[in-house]
C-alpha cells in the first residue's frame, strides 16, 4: 500500500482493506507486536500506524454484545507482553481473525509498498502451562454506538477541557490483569471507576511532547505475587472518562 506525503500541512489518512486469516495452529500467545516496513524492508516511524485492530468475530466483547477485540494498537502502543508460564490467550487452529488498520503522513516523505506486520510470541497448546487463560476486552467512550450515521468512534474538541464518558457492567465476572490506553494529541487522562463502589481502579495518563502530542501510553500491570488483578462484576457499573485539553483556542 502507498502512503503519499501530506499536502499543505494536511495529514494524509490511507485505510487498508480488512484482512481474514485462520488461525494455522492451537496456540497461546503471549506477545504481540505491529511493525511497518517499506518494499525495501526498512522500518517505517511508528508514527505512520494510525491505528491497527484485530478480532475474532465469533466471540463476544466483555461489555458489548459485538466482536472480540483481540488487539487494539496504535503509535503510542508499546509491545503487549506477559509471562508465558503464568498467562496466555488461547487460540485454536481454523479460529477466524480479522485484521484491519489505518495509515497517517504527516511528513513530506511519501512511502511506498508499505505493509503492516503482527508479530506474535506464542506457545504451542497441549502444553501444562500457562496456567491461567487470559482474554483481552475493550472499552471505548463512544460506546455503544459511536458517532451516526457512521458508527464513527471520533469526536469534536472544543476550546479547552473536553470530558467523555461511558459506562456499563460486563456480561460475566472476571479479573482484570492489566490495562492500555489509546488517546489523541491534547490527551490528558484515562480513567476506569467502579460508579458502584465509588472506587477509582485505573488512571492513566500518556506521555507527550512539550507541543502535547502523544509519545506514548504506558501499560498497568495489576498482577503480583500478592494477587491477580482488579475483580469485576456484573452486579456493578464501570465509568470510563476520557480527558483532553485543547490550548489552541479553536475547536478541533
Amino acid at each position: 500500500m502507498d502512503v503519499p506525503a501530506a499536502h499543505e500541512g494536511v495529514e494524509t489518512m490511507v485505510g487498508l482493506p480488512l484482512c481474514e486469516v485462520l488461525v494455522p495452529v492451537d496456540a497461546s500467545l503471549h506477545s504481540a507486536q505491529v511493525e511497518l516496513v517499506d518494499d525495501a524492508g526498512h522500518a517505517l516511524p511508528r508514527t505512520v500506524l494510525h491505528h491497527f485492530n484485530l478480532s475474532d468475530p465469533d466471540h463476544r466483547e466483555l461489555f458489548l454484545p459485538i466482536g472480540l477485540h483481540l488487539l487494539a494498537a496504535s503509535r503510542e502502543t508499546p509491545t503487549i507482553t506477559v509471562p508465558q508460564l503464568l498467562f496466555g490467550l488461547p487460540l485454536e487452529r481454523g479460529q477466524r481473525l480479522v485484521a484491519g488498520a489505518m495509515l497517517a503522513n504527516s511528513s513530506a516523505v511519501a512511502y511506498h509498498g508499505v505493509r503492516v506486520r503482527l508479530v506474535l510470541e506464542y506457545v504451542r497448546g497441549g502444553l501444562p502451562w500457562p496456567l491461567y487463560r487470559a482474554y483481552p476486552w475493550a472499552i471505548d467512550v463512544q460506546y455503544p454506538l459511536g458517532r451516526p450515521p457512521t458508527g464513527s468512534k471520533a469526536f469534536d474538541l472544543a476550546r479547552g477541557r473536553t470530558e467523555r464518558f461511558w459506562e456499563g457492567s460486563p456480561a460475566i465476572p472476571g479479573t482484570i490483569l492489566g490495562l492500555g490506553g489509546h488517546l489523541h494529541d491534547y490527551g490528558v487522562s484515562l480513567e476506569l471507576k467502579d460508579v458502584t463502589s465509588g472506587h477509582v481502579l485505573w488512571h492513566g495518563a500518556p506521555e507527550t511532547d512539550g507541543a502535547g502530542r502523544v509519545i506514548t501510553f504506558p501499560l498497568a500491570r495489576f498482577y503480583s505475587w500478592r494477587r491477580l488483578g482488579i475483580h469485576v462484576t456484573p452486579a456493578h457499573r464501570y465509568r470510563l472518562t476520557a480527558v483532553y485539553e485543547n490550548p489552541t483556542g479553536r475547536p478541533i
